[in-house]
């Protein structure tokens, strides 16, 4: 067994911020922007509740609150889909392996917690399709049976498409996310966001996660365990 570490959500590159972690340790998903326009997505920043009952409009810069937002991964039918650079080594992966998502979050309206890269959520890998592989027969059976994911909104041939899906009782949105990160400074004096002391330990992973490529992979039946164990602390079941 495995796990992949992959980073989601916006951040100050892609939509201009990071998503609020609250004083409660509760936190929003907020996904980046979509840039296809003839995605059939009609959920706005502006007209979608987040967990706390407020719009996702209030945690993202005015320019896109009006945003069709790029839903991936969704955590309704627990869907992850990509075509580029992440697709060969979602094809490493195997069933019953981990799918841990992270993403950049910043305090909002306290000074509890800090800016930084939290695991907020998982898969338990039950299927992984390469839409390259399929007839034109099956891909129009797997874009109904995913047809919550963000690609599958896309008018596209699926070209290189590789969605994952995850067991419904053995995948989540955490309710509280799990601190992941200490900042650094590179040689160049500037900051980014490393592994901390406390996950090199428990994960067996270092060095930068500021970015997926290459995506972290955790080993080892320590490791996973120790995994495991922080998510648990959200109520996980496995």
């Amino acid at each position: 067994m495995q796990a992949m570490l992959l980073r989601v959500g916006i951040d100050k590159g892609c939509g201009g911020t990071l998503a609020p972690i609250f004083e409660d340790g509760t936190f929003e998903y907020i996904p980046i922007p979509e840039v296809d326009p003839n995605s059939t997505e009609f959920r706005t920043y502006n007209n979608t509740l987040g967990r706390n009952g407020k719009p996702l409009s209030n945690y993202v810069p005015l320019k896109i609150r009006d945003a069709v937002m790029h839903f991936d991964p969704e955590f309704e039918t627990f869907t992850y889909g990509d075509l580029n650079a992440k697709r060969k080594f979602l094809l490493k992966l195997n069933k019953d392996d981990l799918l841990v998502f992270y993403a950049g979050l910043t305090p909002y309206e306290n000074d509890i917690y800090p800016d930084g890269l939290y695991i907020i959520g998982y898969f338990t890998i039950d299927e992984i399709i390469n839409f390259n592989e399929l007839g034109d027969v099956e891909k129009d059976k797997f874009s109904d049976i995913f047809f919550n994911n963000a690609h599958i909104k896309r008018e596209m041939d699926y070209k290189d498409l590789i969605i994952v899906s995850g067991y419904e009782e053995q995948s989540k949105l955490l309710k509280r996310p799990v601190l992941i990160s200490e900042p650094k400074l590179n040689i160049a004096g500037r900051p980014y966001h490393a592994v901390s002391p406390k996950m090199e330990e428990e994960l067996g992973i270092k060095g930068s996660i500021q970015r997926s490529i290459p995506p972290r992979i955790i080993r080892g039946k320590e490791h996973i365990f120790n995994l495991k164990k922080i998510l648990q602390v959200n109520n996980t079941r496995f």
